[in-house]
């Protein structure tokens, strides 16, 4: 698996589970403290994040990191 397709992945099960929570993007970009624009370019799989950066998008959702890479099925 090369390093776009975990990218998007994990973006894809990222997206499902803010949809899940019923936040838009802009609404969870704001509760992440994270700029709506680049929120919506690591959904869109299309900026790799850092392990830091994925820590604060699970905790926004509520879940620990393990628990995205398994509904990424990573």
């Amino acid at each position: 698996m090369n390093e776009e397709t975990v990218a998007i992945a994990l973006a894809r099960a990222i997206r499902a589970r803010r949809l899940a929570l019923g936040f838009s993007q802009d609404s969870f970009a704001d509760r992440i403290a994270m700029h709506r624009s680049y929120y919506a370019a690591l959904e869109r799989g299309q900026r790799n994040m850092t392990l830091s950066t994925l820590g604060r998008l699970a905790q926004g959702l509520g879940c620990p990191i393990s628990v995205l890479f398994i509904e990424a099925d990573l």
